[in-house]
């Protein structure tokens, strides 16, 4: 039998931790001396710590690790613990992955543009003809299927000169997921509507607008600028807000050559 004190200096569990297994049950003592409360430990009970420090180091809590012990000569059920902490650790990778990414951008961002600001202009979109097409996506980031629809036409669609192409987003809220938007693209001729695409003279709208020059991970400051910047002039919103995609992935696969033209309809 070992004392704490030997079995601690063997497993590199420090006594308090110890103790602390000892009361949460975790890794209990082999022996207890009942006069003076001094714990003692089996040398098998190494291996019982080797596996505890092995589970801790995946990034397992002690409930977990204390399940799993039950269980450790149990290959599936183990197995179960294994696949569910992988799945959790990928999730993390991805989530920190998108968190450097932004952070890369940022720093980017205030090299080349210390001051983060947009300028906002008060402008009339003159009414116009256009293919549109309205349905609801995932995702935000799913846009690409509603653009996607457009080349259903049996008939090749003649861009207007020059071309708007939008994004007008429906929702009176923010929603995760299942967004209504109606992407639109004005052309010129006449065309017969489709399943999808439907041909209409959208009418003119003044707006409040910005234009962001670069990647789309900009587009929340430049909306709190619109949207603060209507309030202070006096303005108010007059319908769904929209994108305009001077150049977008359309004309280039580089997010730094973006131009996008965040519109709101106001009066």
């Amino acid at each position: 039998m070992l004392k704490i004190g030997e079995f601690s200096k063997l497993s590199r569990i420090s006594i308090r931790m110890l103790r602390h297994y000892d009361d949460i049950g975790l890794l209990k003592p082999a022996e207890t001396d009942e006069f003076t409360g001094y714990r003692y430990y089996g040398e098998k009970q190494l291996f019982t710590v080797s596996r505890i420090t092995a589970l801790k180091d995946m990034g397992f809590s002690l409930s977990d690790i204390a399940q799993m012990l039950d269980v450790y000569d149990d290959k599936d059920k183990l197995d179960a613990f294994f696949f569910e902490r992988q799945k959790e650790l990928e999730t993390l990778s991805q989530q920190t992955e998108y968190k450097l990414m932004l952070l890369d951008t940022a720093r980017k961002r205030l090299r080349k543009e210390p001051n983060m600001s947009f300028d906002v202009t008060v402008k009339t979109i003159p009414e116009r003809y256009a293919a549109t097409v309205r349905t609801v996506i995932p995702h935000y980031e799913d846009e690409g299927m509603a653009w996607a629809m457009m080349g259903e036409c049996k008939t090749p669609i003649v861009p207007a000169d020059p071309c708007l192409a939008a994004t007008e987003f429906l929702d009176s809220e923010y929603k995760e997921e299942n967004i209504e938007i109606m992407t639109w693209m004005t052309v010129k001729g006449t065309y017969e509507d489709t399943e999808h695409v439907k041909f209409k003279t959208l009418p003119e709208v003044k707006v409040a607008s910005c234009i962001i020059k670069g990647s789309y991970d900009q587009m929340g400051d430049a909306t709190a600028t619109v949207v603060s910047w209507i309030k202070a002039n006096g303005y108010k919103t007059n319908g769904t807000m929209f994108n305009i995609y001077h150049v977008g992935p359309a004309q280039t696969q580089n997010p730094d050559e973006f131009v996008t033209e965040a519109c709101f309809p106001i009066e």
